[in-house]
């Protein structure tokens, strides 16, 4: 972890004890973006407004305080830069509550309706679109009039809540896609798959080569989605993703039982032992050169360092149906909120504001290059390559989702999901009994 710096709290406790309460959900579609408006921001240069005030003219109290879920050192080593510099640009103090990440995003709800801080890190969507319709979040459309010039239409759309008004400021994204070591790559004269035949073509031939194809870590629940959706886009495409994650898809249909068989074609290709590895560990083996390959987000760059960064490189995840191809591409937006409870609201404004420049944006992307920056003017000149290829396959793409738990409900991704995910690659003969579960609880959840 860095050092703390004077005037913020290291990692305390922020919520209280017990689990995720089931509260009555958000009802409607997952939130979709699309590419072709994301694309837009990947040249062109906006209007980038660095505070000075919010719209009122109000810049609030001297103190702020920051409910933050970037626990792992890398990604709150480069947010702590960010805030120390508006911190010295606005003679003001953020106090900074850091959390454990899987901790902030299990005990979120209990969190917003107890004592939170004035702004707080989440994500772009259905998610965010939860909160806000729940009333634990202030409507910061004012603000959006500011610094709209900054977004795209698609990063709008992905901040705005079901009653048609901001909530969110979007700070960066990232893809999520097949990783690998160019130099392993090159040694071996191993070539880019572009099917799911040709990737577990190379998957067997790697396996004869002594290197275990593909590096897998699911201890947290959460990594196993992405791998879910993106056979479940390849599969039967983006809309039924979308469908589905909104409850208005049978779980026990032959589609989605479909994806669970092209996903237990992999699982000899796997690492075993994937249930007791965290990411982190899973990056490990990949940078190492133990695993061939790994399916993850961008993040896992912060796992390599020197020669070893250079050496990373990703493709997408390949086509299963041509029907739909490469098409969708899973590529998070991570960001900032206000709590309908913030005690200084002008103050909270005032540093999204900040967080909303390329100044702010780019200052992290220094000491994380593991993302892109939502601001569509950042200058990308100072991009690494891996992350001028992240703005190619996101500008590229058809379709982008947001994960499987910010495209669903948060109760059926948490209380249902991880367990369903982690029970089949412990159990992957039993489809037919899994999804039978699975529906029988959605339909439960979704009802209410």
């Amino acid at each position: 972890m860095s050092r703390i710096p004077a005037g913020r709290s290291p990692v305390t406790p922020l919520f209280g004890s017990g689990a995720l309460s089931r509260r009555t959900m958000l009802r409607g579609s997952a939130l979709g973006v699309s590419a072709a408006a994301v694309s837009s921001y990947l040249a062109a240069c906006g209007n980038d407004n660095t505070p000075s005030s919010t719209s009122s003219g109000d810049t609030g109290a001297k103190e702020i305080s920051f409910g933050s879920n970037y626990s792992d050192a890398v990604p709150k080593a480069a947010l702590d830069s960010v805030l120390k510099a508006y911190e010295s640009k606005s003679s003001k103090t953020v106090k900074v509550n850091t959390v454990d990440h899987n901790s902030f995003q299990e005990n979120i709800t209990r969190y917003l309706q107890g004592n939170p801080e004035d702004v707080f890190t989440w994500f772009a969507g259905y998610r965010m679109q939860y909160f806000a319709a729940q009333g634990f979040a202030t409507d910061i459309s004012d603000l959006w009039k500011e610094i709209g010039g900054n977004y795209s239409d698609a990063f709008k759309k992905a901040s705005t809540g079901a009653d048609g008004k901001q909530y969110f400021v979007p700070f960066y994204n990232y893809p999520w896609a097949v990783f690998y070591r160019k130099s392993v790559f090159q040694e071996k004269g191993y070539t880019i798959p572009k099917t799911f035949d040709e990737f577990k073509a190379l998957a067997t031939k790697m396996k004869k080569d002594g290197i275990t194809p593909i590096s897998f870590a699911d201890k947290d629940g959460w990594p196993a989605m992405g791998t879910f959706d993106y056979i479940n886009m390849r599969t039967n495409g983006y809309d039924f993703h979308l469908s589905l994650m909104a409850g208005k898809e049978s779980w026990t249909d032959p589609k989605v039982k479909a994806v669970f068989d092209n996903w237990r074609s992999l699982l000899p290709f796997y690492q075993e032992g994937a249930l007791g590895r965290t990411w982190q560990e899973g990056a490990q083996q990949l940078q190492q050169k133990k695993c061939g390959m790994y399916l993850l987000g961008m993040f896992v760059g912060q796992q390599f360092t020197g020669d070893d960064a250079k050496d990373l490189d990703f493709f997408a995840f390949p086509e299963i149906d041509s029907k739909y191809g490469q098409d969708s591409v899973e590529a998070p937006i991570d960001g900032f909120m206000i709590s309908k409870k913030a005690k200084n609201a002008a103050g909270a404004k005032d540093l999204l504001k900040y967080l909303a420049s390329t100044d702010a944006q780019l200052a992290y992307l220094k000491s994380d290059p593991n993302n892109v920056a939502a601001n569509k003017g950042a200058d990308t000149s100072g991009y690494t390559a891996l992350q001028k290829k992240a703005v190619e396959l996101i500008g590229n793409a058809k379709s982008i989702s947001q994960f499987l738990d910010r495209d669903t409900r948060p109760d059926f991704a948490s209380t249902v999901m991880i367990q369903a995910l982690q029970q089949f690659l412990n159990k992957p003969d039993d489809v037919d009994g899994l999804l039978k579960n699975i529906e029988s609880q959605k339909k439960t959840i979704f009802a209410s």
